[in-house]
């Protein structure tokens, strides 16, 4: 599936829309966040949908258990407000971005940068067309 993606807060700011038309392998692949997914079931080029998806539906609640406060010293030179950090936490790995440094101190947050916001869409269906063995068996959508 092919499609126009407009993403907005719950304010109606814009957040995002990509110039160019996004296309992905419907059916559960993980290309599209499920619950919009489940929003073009059944959809034809040319429809319109606009749906709204609460921060469970999208991209998490905010933790706070998930900021921390380390020593810059631990990450070296030329350590930024906005780097990304990948680290293991728990046997996991997680990716933190610096979102402050003051004091000999940087807070990392392992929140995904849109948690705990509602979201609003506006989607406009480009094309649908069946998709190929190949792209069924690798999970993704090709040129």
């Amino acid at each position: 599936m092919s499609l126009r993606l407009e993403m907005h807060d719950a304010q109606g700011a814009l957040l995002q829309a990509p110039p160019e038309p996004f296309t992905y392998l419907h059916g559960g692949y993980g290309g599209l966040l499920a619950a919009l997914e489940r929003s073009l079931e059944g959809r034809q080029a040319g429809d319109e949908v606009r749906v709204q998806l609460e921060p469970e539906q999208a991209f998490g609640d905010y933790d706070p258990e998930l900021v921390r406060l380390e020593p810059i010293e631990r990450y070296g030179d030329g350590l930024k407000v906005g780097m990304e950090i990948e680290e293991d936490d728990a046997g996991e790995s997680r990716i933190y971005t610096v979102t402050d440094i003051a004091d000999g101190k940087a807070v990392l947050d392992g929140n995904h940068p849109l948690a705990g916001i509602a979201l609003r869409f506006y989607l406009k269906i480009l094309a649908v067309r069946e998709a190929k063995a190949e792209e069924i068996a690798r999970g993704v959508s090709l040129p």
